[in-house]
C-alpha cells in the first residue's frame, strides 16, 4: 500500500472550506495546517493507480492550488511485484511503463 506525505496549498481564507472537503475524502488523514495555506495530509492507498487519482482529485478540488509530494513510500507494493501478485499499468505520475 502506497503511502504519501503531502502539503497541499489553498489561499489562507480558504483553508478551513478546503479542509472540511479533504477530511470528507477517503484515503485523506490530515495532521493540521499551519493558518497560512499549508495543510499537511497523509494519503493511504492500495495501488499507486489509486494514488495518483486520490491526488487528481485533490487538485479538483476547489480552493487547492497545489499539492506537493513530499515523502512517498511504496516498498510492499514493490515486494507484490516481485512475488508476480501485482503488475501496474502506469508508473506513478501517469507515464507509461513500458511506451510502445
Amino acid at each position: 500500500m502506497p503511502i504519501a506525505g503531502f502539503v497541499i496549498t489553498v489561499m489562507p481564507e480558504d483553508i478551513h472550506k478546503v479542509t472540511e472537503t479533504l477530511g470528507s475524502m477517503k484515503n485523506v488523514e490530515l495532521h493540521g495546517d499551519d493558518g497560512k495555506g499549508n495543510i499537511i495530509a497523509v494519503l493511504d492507498t492500495e495501488t499507486s493507480e489509486d494514488m495518483d487519482k486520490l491526488v487528481k482529485d485533490i487538485n479538483r478540488v476547489d480552493g487547492v492550488l497545489s499539492a506537493g509530494l513530499t515523502y512517498f513510500n511504496a516498498e510492499d507494493e514493490v515486494e507484490r511485484m516481485d512475488r508476480g501478485e501485482f503488475v501496474p499499468s502506469r508508473s506513478f505520475g501517469n507515464k507509461p511503463l513500458f511506451p510502445e
